[in-house]
């Protein structure tokens, strides 16, 4: 004993002592405990010291306290010591350090209220514990329902899952969690829907059965139990509902601060409702039972939409609005009967009610009773003896007791029958094989005054505990056995004599319904009985200062009971008068619900009878009390949970105030003691609670072993001897067979023991340090002091020296100066007598210069003067030449000016000049006449197509109709398509009147367009030499800014449009598959054995009915069954599919028009705002003016010029070209020579050609401007004088002109040259980057091949020159093609000239004629294949069945990749060929149905992956031989020849994208399902790093679950490598069936988000895994990955930015947790985490030793304030997520990837059997 007290009480020993305020406190041993001493000598945490007496009885040992390394453990039995202070230590921990509010304690989950929404619930979460093992993950009420669900699936046992708590714990909300856990994961097998009407019971059942109390806004005043019933294949089939003990009293009584039922504040909220208005209700203030608590509002509720949530779910689950009205009509009454004044008479002994009571009046109204009836009868009873009947009057008292007691009889009628209803709607006629029962019951309670109510509850809860102790203890025996080991029965608390003293013979519930039955039996008396009878019973107390009131000691706490109104509730009693008057209601619902009471016929009136009349015996209903009942619904949910294997769920309230994550200890423990979770621990501590497996034993205190004993392989021997060695008791521990079992307290002695070990390990390494350090330190100053001596003799030396050289230094210095001294006295008078010399002689010069410069100057004066003289007689002569040469000038004007007027006037001038204006004029009205004939024609066009679509929308219309009358289960989608024609009218009409202001702008815009085109050139003009010079840096400018902004923006745009639309795809589908699965559900419902006749009518509304006729995701999908697609008949669908192709193709032309219309809108605005802009910079001159309108004319005239001569000589060079072209294709190559020569020359002819209509049309514009100007001369002639007319301003004015329109010329020269000179770089840059792509693929090869190993090296040559030959052998069978091809070309010409020669001989003779015409024939069938497939009708399902149907991906291996779809496409051509529509129609529909019937029918990876090559393929076929020029740009002249010509397939292109996107949706789907369960193992829990194996974080072990595991742990899961291979795969399968490499990028790339999104969402859920060791384990696996995508050159695709949050999750896990600057690399580093999932790791965060510290709750704090100022949370939309939405996928992008396959070299196998096939 003194050991043990040396071990565990020795000095720094924490513990824990009792505590006034947090109930316990921790301390510390400051002095070592000896047996003996009276005095534990403690130090508190702040340092105060205190004496803790202690005793044998009294005051015994405080609490040891846990090791810090086990604190935070998700499961208190796994804590070394167990009792009340370590437990509360590690809830709170756990709820306020790391935010986690479920805990484990054994085979009980804790789960404490957080009072705040927690993002921990979503459908990401319930996957990530779906399948997942009850210890694998972090405790979850989803871990634990997904227990319940797979030990049904194993065991084929029944099982339940028990939600206990007091209110406000949170019972209701944790019940609806599990309820929703099996609702998602075993969802219902058909479209029943039955897990949404499980949990649309909820609303209804808060709303009658909760109300608002002081401990809980949502308080469940009622118990319930739902069982869940599965199938076979463990899917939801149906519901069933208990209920147990409504508190009815809440009806009528409600205490201050409190509520009653929601509903009545719901529909007092809602009063104002035209449907509730006959209700005739008020304010929940104005009804006596809804205003009792003073407080009928609840913070953040509204009653009203609450209201509609209950009407919505009623209606769910099948209870139509009649019903809810009734129901709702019963519950006003209610109300209103709470109001009705019952006046007391003067002798107190009789009261009466008001007849004109409007409450009363509304109650009968509402409930359809006689309100004559109901007032007698309210303050009047009958009395039954054995010899008479007679009526009594009733006290006021009495008469509010007995309405009182009529509404809660009301209320739980009402109640009992919304459940019953219940039950019907989640009722299956499925047979059950298993269910899962939730039981949601209240917890124990005990308030200040305790009634019969809360006896109740805290009977129930003793009943429960019994069950519960016993299961415990069972389990606990079970492992021991299982294990085999010796053991001795645990002790536990038996509250069998507690359950006794309740329902035992004489028990409490005994006397209490003996004493019901006593005619004046009272509460006192019945407490005189209780006294009496249990005085003696240690669980039965009397109170000392009451003898109404009595004391019983339940397992969690002593209650203390008021006997008053027990005797009154047990009875519940109700007049059978009232329930008659109830039962003759003529409202259905109230003679529902009391109909079944009595089986005497109903009457209308209540009479006395005489006394001789037998009375009838009382109801048996009545007869039973409420303690009875009761009773007998208990014994039978016992009989069920014993019947099953429970699952228990202890619900905490934290606190009192409803604070989020704040707790209060004293209430913790109270509940902890009430619920059982203590019992738990005290079972648990009394047999051996830890409990650990070889191997981690192994692994942890290896440190404790010898070193011989290390290398032992048998780690179950090692462990023994090492036990026994440390341990001396033998009872302290007990070796299993796969674990060992340790007593309370031994597994903190064997960490004491290791810590002590590494602290000797420590202390002898740092000696050992710190020796070395001081060695090194001796060696250093030793160094010093010898280094100090060398330099101190350097530095004397060196002194010395400097003295000798300083010495003679001075010596020269002097020398030197006195020299120096003496020269510079020497110069100085020697500058003197130079400076005297230079003056003298520089003052004589200056006056020579003097004098010759006043000469010069004068000179130049004169020169000056004489020049000006000459010039200014020069100007004078001059000007007056001048002058008489203009007069003669001006005179010879005037005569000239005079001649031209008057052959102006005369009439041949006048026709001459306007002869070219007549012609023009013509011209003009023609076109105009062109023009309105034209648009008339559009607008018949226009009128035509609106009838056409307005028929054809009405015929579907009556389809529709057809189909709804039909088939009542497409209703919806018959509804979204007639909407969806609404809408399409409306745009059509939109369009309409857009089109026709449009019209109108544009007529107002023309002129100023025209005037604008003027005015751009001239701007052109201008801007042309800056064009020039900034065209460089707009090319690098626009090129860096699309790639860096537009291109990013735009990119952003279009993945979020295509991830809407495919995520309305996947909606579409879904909706699709329920449609078909209702159909079949039909169907068979409407199979009956034996013959029946079918309607006439039926084919037809077959055909009008099919529902994919109309989809435009599915081109005519039609019925699965073969019989039905037989009836319709493929052309019936091939009608259906052309009428809605039709439809859609209308429609989107109109919205192609309507959004040109707007372009053009748009830009005619900015050209209008462009033009205002320019207005102010076009009035400069007037010569700007006039040369505008010059330009103006000329364009004018060269617009019309061009419109006429382009049409003329298009129709002349068409001509032309046709009859050489003919020509030279019968002629010889010299003929073809001369064609060619021709084409030249008439090229050149048309270049001249255009020359010259430039230079007429510039003639013809002078024409016009002179002809306007001699108008405008003829019109002034009489105003404006002839000398204002200056002829030589008009001469430039023309001259101008001319230059002007010459420069136009040539700058259109120039624009043309720039434009081929454009063409031509752009042409070479192409080049150029084809070859640099093909250099860096050389360089990358290269690169890769140098990294190789020299095996792996050798493979990849092997491999690339067997790639090199291929390729070789392609351009080989390419070359032969192309030779062949051209003999063919001869062959057939000569086959040309044979038969023209035959020709020739049958007219001169016809007696060959018959040879020559078998010839013929002949030659016929050896035409050259045109890479077309000719088939029958009738061969059609043959076609589908061989290619589609039967087709397997391995039948074709070795053939050209994606040949199906090669095939079809060429039978498609032939069919286009020969112009039949309804051939093209029905094949492609036939196609998507079949192929959409094949992946149906097989969901793996391979067949999926197959016909999504296919199908790309097809549609890309259909784009590439389109004719469209966007799709024929890399097209070769064979393939263009094979375009479509006849059918433009645009819209089924549209259908085939569609139905691409639903297969690699299907894609998606199957590979995730095929790497999902592969994901966790392989990331988390392999060893991919063999030096990190077996490290988990100290103190972490797995939790004991239901399923059985290998000793091998993790190692009999997934591997990375299993996983590459299996991505290895994938990309193999999809690469060799030719699927396009741009989307199998986008399958890898999904694939690595789902990979990223499970190990995330583990990691976030998982305490194990948030390691250090599994940081690097993390951080290698996907660095793994990322060499695979650049292996299979796939790091491109995007696929490893996908894995950026795993990648810093594991970085988050490796880097330093403790400085501010740690912090701050962390909010840097994790940019792809939000705050949430960043705090939960630092939160999960386990060190790997107790030598790694844990990361503190300050540091977690800074990381949060850094993430809050970084405005992480406030920039996003909404909150983020904790875990990462494992099916989030992103939008699918199609690119087109045209084949350079040409259809005339692709040959069909004949393994294929498609004989039938005529190539043509």
């Amino acid at each position: 004993m003194s050991a043990h007290y040396r071990q565990h009480y020795a000095k720094y020993t924490r513990v824990w002592i009792p505590d006034a305020d947090n109930v316990w406190r921790a301390a510390e041993i400051s002095r070592d405990f000896k047996q003996g001493e009276s005095v534990v000598h403690l130090c508190l945490e702040d340092g105060t010291p205190v004496a803790y007496p202690v005793g044998p009885e009294s005051n015994p040992l405080p609490f040891l306290r846990n090791p810090d390394i086990l604190v935070g453990e998700n499961d208190l039995t796994a804590l070394s010591y167990l009792h009340e202070p370590a437990v509360l230590h590690n809830l709170r921990v756990r709820f306020l350090e790391s935010n986690h509010i479920y805990t484990y304690c054994g085979i009980v989950l804790v789960a404490i209220n957080p009072y705040e929404e927690l993002q921990i619930y979503g459908e990401e979460v319930i996957n990530a514990y779906s399948g997942r093992n009850v210890g694998d993950m972090d405790p979850h009420i989803f871990a634990v329902a997904e227990e319940a669900y797979k030990q049904m699936a194993r065991d084929e046992r029944n099982q339940s899952i028990i939600v206990s708590g007091e209110s406000g714990a949170g019972k209701t909300v944790s019940a609806k969690y599990a309820m929703r856990f099996f609702a998602t994961v075993g969802g219902s097998a058909n479209d029943a829907n039955v897990e949404e009407k499980v949990l649309a019971s909820s609303p209804i059942m808060e709303a009658i059965g909760n109300a608002k109390t002081t401990r809980n806004d949502n308080s469940s005043r009622f118990g319930k139990y739902i069982e869940i019933g599965f199938s076979r294949s463990y899917r939801i089939i149906g519901a069933n509902m208990r209920t147990y003990l409504l508190e009815k009293s809440r009806v009528v009584f409600q205490a201050e601060e409190e509520r009653n039922y929601h509903i009545f504040y719901q529909l007092c909220a809602s009063a104002s409702l035209p449907e509730l208005r006959e209700l005739s209700l008020a304010s929940a203030e104005d009804f006596v039972y809804t205003s009792m608590g003073e407080n009928i509002f609840i913070e953040g509720v509204n009653d009203a939409d609450d209201l509609d949530k209950t009407r919505h779910a009623f209606r769910l689950l099948g209870i139509k609005d009649a019903s809810q009205n009734a129901i709702f009509k019963v519950l006003a009454g209610i109300l209103h009967l709470g109001n009705i004044e019952i006046y007391a008479e003067r002798d107190g002994e009789s009261c009466h009610v008001s007849s004109d009571d409007a409450h009363l009046a509304h109650f009968c109204r509402l409930l359809c009773l006689e309100p004559a009836q109901m007032e007698h009868w309210l303050c009047h009873r009958k009395l039954v003896t054995a010899s008479e009947t007679y009526v009594k009057k009733t006290s006021a008292r009495q008469a509010a007791n007995a309405r009182d007691a009529l509404a809660k009889h009301i209320y739980a009628r009402v109640f009992d029958w919304i459940v019953a209803r219940i039950n019907v709607a989640l009722r299956t006629s499925s047979k059950q094989h298993s269910f899962i029962g939730v039981l949601d019951i209240y917890g124990f309670e005990t308030f200040e005054v305790n009634s019969f109510e809360q006896f109740c509850i805290n009977y129930a809860n003793e009943k429960l505990q019994q069950q519960f102790n016993s299961h415990v203890f069972k389990l606990e025996q079970e492992e021991y056995m299982k294990e085999q080991i010796p053991w001795t029965l645990i002790d536990f608390h038996d509250n069998q004599p507690c359950i006794d003293l309740i329902e035992a013979r004489l028990g409490v519930l005994d006397l209490l319904d003996e004493e019901c039955k006593v005619p004046k039996g009272t509460d006192q008396n019945w407490a005189q009985k209780l006294y009496k009878q249990h005085a003696s019973s240690p669980h039965f107390q009397k109170p000392r200062m009451s003898n109404s009131a009595f004391i019983i000691l339940h397992f969690a706490d002593k209650v203390a009971y008021e006997c008053a109104g027990f005797l009154e509730k047990n009875r519940d009693t109700v007049y059978d008068e009232q329930i008659n008057i109830l039962k003759a209601s003529q409202l259905q619902l109230v003679a529902d619900l009391f109909g079944g009471d009595d089986p005497a016929p109903k009457s209308a009136r209540v009479n006395v009878r005489a006394a001789k009349t037998a009375p009838r015996p009382p109801n048996k209903d009545h007869r039973k009390t409420v303690g009875l009942q009761f009773r007998s619904s208990l014994h039978l949910l016992m009989e069920t949970l014993n019947a099953t294997t429970p699952h228990y769920v202890r619900c905490i309230k934290p606190n009192d105030d409803k604070e989020a994550f704040s707790f209060d200890s004293r209430r913790a423990v109270q509940q902890l003691r009430a619920c059982g979770v203590l019992e738990t621990i005290r079972i648990s501590a009394a047999g051996y609670p830890s409990r650990w497996t070889y191997g981690d034993f192994f692994s942890r205190y290896r440190v404790l072993m010898r070193k011989s004993d290390v290398a032992n392989p048998d780690k179950k021997w090692v462990c023994r001897n090492l036990l026994e060695t440390l341990i001396r008791e033998g009872d302290m521990f007990q070796l299993g067979k796969s674990k060992i079992f340790f007593r309370a307290g031994q597994v903190a002695y064997l960490e004491k023991l290791r810590a002590d070990k590494f602290r000797a390990a420590c202390v002898a390494v740092q000696k050992t340090v710190r020796g070395w350090l001081q060695r090194v330190r001796y060696r250093k100053i030793r160094k010093a002091v010898l280094l100090l001596q060398r330099y101190g003799r350097g530095y004397l030396a060196r002194r010395y020296a400097e003295y000798l050289r300083l010495t003679r230094a001075a010596v020269a210095c002097q020398k030197n100066y006195r020299m120096a001294r003496e020269r510079r006295a020497y110069l100085t008078v020697r500058r003197a007598a130079v400076t005297v010399q230079a003056f003298a002689r520089g003052m004589f010069t200056r006056r020579i210069y003097q004098e010759f410069l006043l000469h010069h100057k004068a000179i130049i004066i004169q020169s000056c003067v004489r020049g000006w003289l000459r010039r200014l007689k020069f100007r004078r002569m001059r000007r007056a030449a001048v002058v008489l040469q203009c007069a003669y000038r001006r005179s010879r004007a005037l005569r000239r000016f005079k001649a031209l007027k008057t052959e102006a006037r005369s009439a041949q001038g006048l026709q001459k000049l306007n002869t070219g204006m007549e012609n023009k004029i013509v011209q003009l009205q023609r076109k105009m006449d062109d023009q309105g004939k034209e648009y008339r024609e559009q607008n018949e066009q226009l009128l035509r197509a609106n009838n056409t679509l307005g028929a054809e929308l009405s015929r579907v219309q009556q389809l529709l109709q057809q189909a709804h009358n039909q088939q009542g289960g497409g209703g919806a989608q018959l509804k979204s398509l007639r909407a969806e024609l609404e809408e399409n009218r409306a745009r059509l009409d939109e369009a309409r009147a857009l089109e026709s202001q449009t019209e109108d702008l544009h007529r107002n815009e023309k002129l100023e367009l025209t005037r604008r085109v003027a005015e751009l050139e001239k701007e052109n003009a201008l801007l042309k030499s800056q064009k020039e010079e900034l065209d460089q840096k707009l090319k690098q400018q626009s090129s860096r800014a699309t790639e860096d902004v537009g291109s990013a923006l735009l990119r952003a745009e279009m993945d979020a449009e295509r991830r809407r639309y495919q995520n309305l795809l996947k909606e579409y589908s879904r909706l699709e598959q329920r449609y078909d699965n209702l159909k079949e559900e039909v169907s068979l419902a409407k199979f009956q054995p034996g013959h029946q006749r079918s309607p006439s009518n039926q084919s037809s509304l077959e055909t009008d009915s099919n529902y994919t006729s109309i989809s435009a995701s599915e081109a005519g999908d039609a019925d699965d069954a073969a019989q039905l697609a037989e009836e319709m008949g493929v052309a019936k669908a091939a009608m259906d599919i052309g009428i809605f192709v039709k439809l859609q193709k209308r429609v989107r032309e109109l919205e192609d028009e309507r959004k040109r219309l707007q372009a053009s809108v748009d830009q005619m605005a900015r050209d209008k705002d462009c033009e205002e802009e320019e207005k102010a910079k076009s009035l400069k001159s007037a010569a700007a003016a006039e040369r505008d309108a010059a330009d103006l004319a000329y364009n004018n005239l060269k617009r019309q010029e061009l419109e006429s001569e382009n049409r003329k000589l298009k129709a002349d060079l068409n001509e032309l070209r046709r009859g050489v072209g003919e020509r030279a294709g019968d002629a010889s190559r010299q003929l073809r020579d001369g064609y060619d020569i021709l084409m030249s020359q008439l090229k050149a002819a048309n270049e001249e050609l255009d020359a010259r209509k430039e230079e007429v049309v510039i003639l013809r514009t002078q024409i016009v401007s002179a002809a306007q100007q001699q108008a405008q001369e003829n019109a002034s002639a009489d105003e404006v004088d002839a000398a204002t007319l200056p002829s030589d301003k008009e001469q430039a004015l023309v001259v101008y002109q001319r230059v002007c329109q010459s420069n136009k010329l040539l700058e259109r020269d120039l624009e043309s040259q720039k434009d081929r000179r454009a063409r031509e770089v752009e042409a070479l840059q192409a080049e150029v980057e084809a070859l640099k792509e093909d250099v860096e693929k050389k360089q990358e090869a290269l690169d890769y091949a140098t990294s190789l190993s020299p095996e792996a090296l050798l493979e990849y040559s092997v491999q690339l020159e067997i790639t090199r030959l291929t390729d070789d052998n392609l351009d080989q069978k390419e070359l032969v093609e192309k030779l062949e091809k051209n003999e063919r070309k001869l062959k057939k010409q000569l086959k040309i000239y044979m038969k023209k020669v035959q020709e020739l001989e049958v007219s001169r003779g016809g007696h060959v004629k018959s040879d020559l015409g078998r010839h013929v024939m002949l030659q016929r069938k050896e035409k050259d294949f045109e890479g077309m497939l000719e088939y029958d009708q009738e061969d059609e399902p043959l076609l589908i069945k061989t290619l589609i149907t039967d087709m397997h991906p391995g039948a074709l291996s070795g053939t050209v990749p994606c040949l199906p779809a090669y095939v079809l496409f060429m039978c498609v051509r032939h069919a286009d060929y020969v112009n039949d529509d309804r051939k093209v129609e029905s094949l492609l529909t036939a196609t998507i149905n079949a192929i959409k019937r094949v992946l149906k029918r097989n969901e793996d990876f391979e067949t999926t992956s197959f016909w999504l090559a296919n199908t790309s393929r097809l549609l890309h076929c259909l784009k590439q031989y389109s004719g469209d020029e966007a799709f024929m740009a890399q097209n070769t002249a064979k393939q263009n020849e094979h375009c479509l010509k006849n059918f433009d397939l645009a819209e089924y292109r549209a259908v085939l994208s569609d139905l691409s996107i639903q297969i690699y949706q299907q894609l998606i789907r199957v590979a995730e399902a095929a790497i999902q369960p592969m994901i966790v193992s392989a990331m988390l829990e392999s060893e991919s790093i063999p030096s990190l194996a077996g490290v988990k974080p100290a103190g972490y072990r797995d939790r004991s679950s239901s399923v059985e595991k290998d000793g091998g742990g993790a190692s009999g899961g997934y591997t990375l490598r299993a996983l590459i291979r299996r991505l290895g795969l994938f990309h193999g399968v999809m690469r060799d069936q030719g699927l396009d490499p741009e989307i199998a990028g986008q399958v890898v790339r999904q694939l690595f988000c789902c990979v990223n999104a499970v190990t995330l969402n583990n990691i976030l859920l998982r305490k194990d895994v948030c390691s250090w060791s599994t940081g690097m384990q993390l951080r290698y696996n996907t660095s793994q990955l990322e060499e695979w995508l650049r292996a299979n050159q796939l790091y491109q695709t995007g696929a490893a930015q996908s894995l950026a949050p795993v990648i810093q999750a594991a970085q988050l896990l490796q880097v330093k947790k403790k400085t501010p600057q740690d912090a701050d690399a962390i909010c840097s580093l994790c940019s792809a985490l939000n705050s949430q999932q960043i705090v939960k790791i630092l939160n999960l965060y386990t060190p790997l030793n107790e030598f790694e510290e844990r990361v503190t709750v300050s540091f977690i704090r800074n990381i949060q304030k850094q993430l809050a100022e970084r405005g992480e949370d406030a920039s996003a939309a909404t909150t983020p997520q904790l875990l990462v939405d494992t099916k989030q996928t992103f939008p699918l992008v199609f690119p087109y990837a045209p084949s350079s396959l040409g259809l005339e070299t692709l040959h069909v196998p004949a393994s294929l059997g498609l004989r039938f096939l005529v190539r043509v």
